[in-house]
């Protein structure tokens, strides 16, 4: 690999990891003391929306992002024709909204609701506004102003819902500290980009990112829905105090599943867009990405796993106690997301949107069958479950086709790959399960097993000298050198 292409892997990954470490933790810290003042009820409130901002999201963007970075050959009147795309659909989206939150909130029973849609929407028209300069930075693989704005909207916001929170806000807290989160990125993003549109909408520059984008949205439109179909599902169903746990240990998962997957992802796709062409390099720093991903995500999800009761005891107080078997089963859901993400990138770095789009309508198939034996059950720990099994045994063996067809690299390689990496995980779950069931304190209990889970699965991998090990060693070690 070309020095010029390895320095801007390797400082790409370090911001990106800064940014969504010191954004998480910060996030994280809020989040328990919200959950500590807030109700599973009020959690849960929230999350009723999460269909309905998802699919909207969906809509705003349409796959005109992921194309503009995808693209070589782009010019600025095609930016600024996505610019005008994001902010045209988000006002419609939002409009959509205001006009149907009654009947959101009559479906949901929650009377409520109705105010809270209409303000917390908002942000989505006031994000549309800087999203295109949020391309550009990405474009750029400048992730240390994305550390510099997300951080400081992260903290800011904070602040202002938990104030809201002990003024006894209650759900407005939630609300408050979303809304300001978007004013806040959008300001610090003007400042820091300093993009506007200099040129006006074109017809010549939609048709040809849509003959990319189309496919993807349609993809993403579905992943989405399935995403979010559970938490209507539960919130109907069940209640909010349900859907509170759900969305409690759905939360703990993606905080962890997110800082690697978001982290490798978006470096990867804009990286790799860049050597497309060149299969050889290509297919073996794809591989180095394959490996990294499983050697950060796995242990740390089965940690999370091994330690959730004295986790949730500890942090969030027994109210919360019925979210420790959810939080566990739903571990297992997200364990391949860093490999399946990292196929389906590969897939769009080749610029075959058509196969994402074909991938998504079999797996979702799939998957949507067995939600709907799970909804049969009438039980929200069987949805968890049929969850885990889908990610487990359906969606990570059908994301590798398309790449076996385009790459000659299918499951086998890929589970060869990635297989020490989870036998070695799995190895330490069954400690941190022991070590959490075992000492009756709930803070000694979570601090011994973090520790032994990250020293064991350390020493297994240094002993049994795996490459990705190595590759992070390096990567913290004073000659940083991730790939080639």
């Amino acid at each position: 690999m070309s020095s010029e292409l390895k320095d801007k892997a390797i400082k790409g990954v370090a911001w990106t990891m800064i940014e969504r470490y010191s954004g998480q933790i910060v996030q994280f810290v809020i989040s328990i003391i919200l959950a500590r003042i807030l109700t599973p009820s009020e959690y849960g409130l929230i999350g009723m929306l999460a269909i309905f901002i998802g699919l909207t999201s969906i809509f705003i963007d349409g796959g005109f992002s992921s194309a503009l970075v995808q693209r070589k050959d782009r010019t600025d009147r095609d930016i600024s024709t996505v610019f005008y795309i994001n902010v045209g659909m988000a006002v419609v989206m939002y409009l959509l909204l205001f006009v149907s939150a009654p009947w959101i909130a009559d479906f949901y029973k929650q009377p409520e609701l109705t105010a809270i849609v209409r303000v917390y929407c908002l942000g989505l028209v006031i994000s549309s506004l800087t999203s295109t300069s949020g391309v550009l930075l990405v474009i750029n693989l400048d992730f240390k102003t994305t550390t510099k704005i997300s951080l400081s909207a992260a903290f800011i916001s904070g602040i202002i819902g938990i104030a809201m929170a002990y003024s006894g806000w209650g759900v407005w807290a939630l609300v408050g500290q979303s809304l300001s989160s978007c004013v806040i990125s959008a300001v610090l993003t003007v400042y820091f980009v300093r993009w506007y549109p200099k040129s006006g909408f074109s017809r010549e520059s939609f048709r040809r990112l849509f003959s990319f984008s189309s496919k993807l949205f349609a993809a993403t439109l579905i992943t989405t829905v399935y995403d979010n179909i559970t938490g209507a599902v539960i919130g109907k169903q069940f209640s909010a105090a349900a859907l509170g746990y759900y969305n409690r240990a759905y939360g703990f998962n993606q905080l962890v599943n997110s800082n690697i997957t978001g982290v490798l992802g978006r470096v990867s796709y804009p990286l790799l867009s860049q050597i497309q062409d060149q299969e050889d390099r290509l297919r073996q720093i794809y591989k180095r990405y394959i490996q990294m991903s499983a050697f950060l995500t796995f242990p740390l999800l089965m940690i999370l796993c091994g330690v959730a009761k004295p986790l949730v005891l500890f942090l969030l107080t027994d109210k919360w106690s019925d979210s420790i078997i959810l939080l566990q089963i739903l571990s297992f859901s997200f364990m391949f997301d860093g490999v399946i993400i990292s196929n389906l990138n590969l897939i769009r770095v080749k610029g075959r949107s058509d196969l994402i789009l074909k991938l998504e309508i079999i797996k979702k198939a799939v998957a949507f069958t067995i939600l709907g034996i799970a909804i049969a059950m009438d039980s929200i720990l069987a949805i968890c479950i049929g969850k885990a099994i889908y990610s487990v045994f359906f969606a990570l063996y059908l994301n590798t086709y398309y790449t076996k067809k385009l790459m000659g690299y299918g499951f086998r390689d890929q589970f060869s790959d990635f297989g020490p990496y989870l036998f070695v995980s799995l190895g330490v779950l069954a400690g941190c399960l022991s070590l959490s069931y075992i000492i009756p304190d709930s803070l000694i209990a979570l601090l011994t097993g973090v520790i032994f889970g990250l020293c064991a699965y350390g020493m297994v991998c240094k002993y049994c000298g795996l490459y990705a090990y190595k590759e992070f060693m390096n990567i913290i070690g004073p000659k940083l050198h991730f790939i080639g």
